[in-house]
């Protein structure tokens, strides 16, 4: 691939063997990584079995839960047995912690940060995005990874909906966002913000004929001893910060005032000319995502979040990487500001919502290529052998329907669901979509009759590996059809379609929607173009 667009690159698949299989030595420009750790909500992260196995695609989506397994061993040790900074950490960790949640976290995060500093280019920069939770140990590793002299900010973002902490906590309004770069020769561009109404008011008190409006700062040099710089202007003598040359300029263009005789000159400095407000590490200006840039997705960070850091971090045609990028919110973002990107994710459930988001956001002008879900019937086999969760949400994702939350006692026998209106001031409808990753029979299709009966569905589709069986077929069949009052068209109730089929372009039969996916404004330049994916709702 030659043009920049091209490399742009979505993964799906453990992170750290996607950095180490994948992603060249020095070839990114800026991290950002939003790793999950005990905040009482879902995540997508590593999921081992109770007896303390872990298959190398495992997961288990929307499960916020680190152990202390035997990976979680396996980690700690490939570490510690390299030796360095590095190793003396973790083992200074392991004799603080022992052998829990926290410790397997550390464990998991720190091969993972060791192959995030080593696709790292000197200029530049990490930033690691985590809750007070973990942030100090977090601290402590990078400062062993990068060294503490590449240590830069620890930057505050105040969330606008605090989490509460129980009985004897104050509410935490505060994540913690560590920056840390390669080498002291980073990327970054002063980033500043407007200013506030009534700032503007107080400090720029002054307004010219011309309707401008301007401050007034002093021209005194902070530093005493400047002979060059020490001399009488306007009658005044004092150490000044400019030469007398350019002070005379000054004067004469009418950009310095002396507003009394004797008195020490100002000069102006005017509203249009400010950068604006200087953006600290205290960022308590941007709300959390909602309206229709929230997705539903648990955890996510608004963009404008991800704006400045993108924007203070690198420059246009840079690489950005997000090794956990959930629904994308980094991605889409370096997409909009013309930045390189790549993104990682162990569920397929997020790879169909960035894909989804991207396409809604950015059409055709989203150029990029999906590495780890199946281009095969047999990769297909060889996913739902491997992990059958994955399987369904790959599955569902190949005809955009939007997978059912599972919730105990609701939705029983339902993977997937793809909403439509057919009828003027009607009543949203429904596709209920069953997939089987195993062997289907004709005892499915009809268990899948009783869900649209019991749901008061309009379809039922069956999506299986294999080739329905003929007694599957009539039973499908016999369900009859839905005739669709704003379409005046019959469509069959009950449909069987295989992986295959789908893999090949063939679609469903229903009447045609934009409920399920609700599609973005275009992207631009200027404002975030954020698909409401989910419509607000929750998972």
């Amino acid at each position: 691939m030659t043009d920049r667009e091209s490399e742009n690159s979505l993964y799906y698949g453990d992170n750290l063997d996607v950095l180490r299989r994948h992603v060249a030595d020095e070839s990114v420009d800026l991290v950002y990584l939003d790793p999950p750790f005990n905040s009482n909500q879902s995540y997508n992260v590593l999921f081992a079995e109770q007896n303390g196995s872990r298959a190398a695609s495992q997961i288990k989506a929307f499960e916020d839960t680190w152990r202390w397994d035997q990976a979680a061993a396996a980690a700690y040790y490939e570490v510690v047995e390299a030796g360095g900074r590095v190793s003396e950490t973790m083992q200074a960790f392991r004799k603080i912690l022992g052998e829990n949640d926290m410790m397997a976290y550390m464990a998991m995060m720190a091969p993972r940060v060791l192959e995030l500093r080593r696709v790292m280019k000197e200029t530049s920069s990490l930033y690691l995005h985590c809750d007070p939770t973990a942030s100090h140990y977090l601290k402590i590793l990078l400062d062993g990874v990068f060294g503490v002299e590449n240590y830069r900010n620890e930057i505050s973002w105040r969330r606008s909906n605090p989490k509460s902490l129980g009985k004897i906590n104050f509410a935490n309004c505060r994540d913690v966002i560590l920056r840390y770069s390669k080498s002291r020769d980073c990327t970054f561009n002063g980033i500043f913000g407007a200013h506030d109404p009534a700032y503007v008011e107080k400090a720029y008190k002054h307004v010219d004929d011309q309707g401008r409006r301007y401050r007034l700062l002093p021209l005194l040099n902070p530093n005493d001893d400047r002979p060059n710089l020490t001399y009488e202007f306007l009658g005044v003598s004092r150490v000044w910060r400019w030469t007398r040359e350019r002070m005379q300029k000054a004067y004469e263009d009418g950009s310095i005032v002396q507003l009394k005789p004797g008195a020490v000159p100002q000069y102006k400095l005017y509203l249009e000319e400010s950068k604006g407000r200087t953006i600290t590490n205290d960022w308590n200006d941007i709300p959390q995502a909602s309206g229709k840039e929230s997705l539903g997705y648990p955890t996510q960070k608004p963009e404008a979040l991800l704006e400045r850091i993108i924007r203070a971090s690198s420059n246009e045609g840079d690489l950005v990487l997000d090794p956990f990028c959930g629904c994308g919110t980094a991605v889409a973002v370096a997409q909009r500001l013309n930045r390189r990107w790549i993104g990682i994710d162990i569920t397929n459930l997020a790879i169909t919502l960035i894909k989804s988001r991207m396409k809604d956001a950015f059409g055709d002008e989203a150029r990029y290529h999906v590495v780890g879900e199946p281009v095969s019937v047999p990769d297909a086999e060889a996913l739902a052998a491997s992990d059958p969760h994955q399987f369904q949400w790959w599955a569902l994702g190949l005809i955009g329907a939007r997978p059912v939350e599972k919730r105990k006692g609701a939705d029983k026998g339902i993977d997937g669901r793809i909403y439509f209106h057919d009828e003027a001031g009607g009543k949203t409808k429904s596709v209920v979509l069953s997939v089987k990753s195993g062997h289907a029979t004709v005892a499915h299709v009809r268990d899948l009759r009783g869900v649209v009966e019991r749901e008061g569905a309009a379809i039922g589709v069956l999506i299986s590996m294999h080739e329905p069986t003929q007694p599957m077929r009539s039973g499908a069949a016999a369900a009859g059809f839905y005739d669709s009052p704003g379409w005046n068209r019959a469509y069959p109730r009950l449909q069987l379609r295989t992986v295959a089929e789908l893999m090949e372009g063939m679609g469903i039969e229903h009447p045609p929607t934009n409920l399920t996916f609700k599609r973005a404004p275009k992207a631009n330049s200027e404002s975030p173009g954020t698909p409401d994916l989910f419509g607000g709702g929750p998972f």
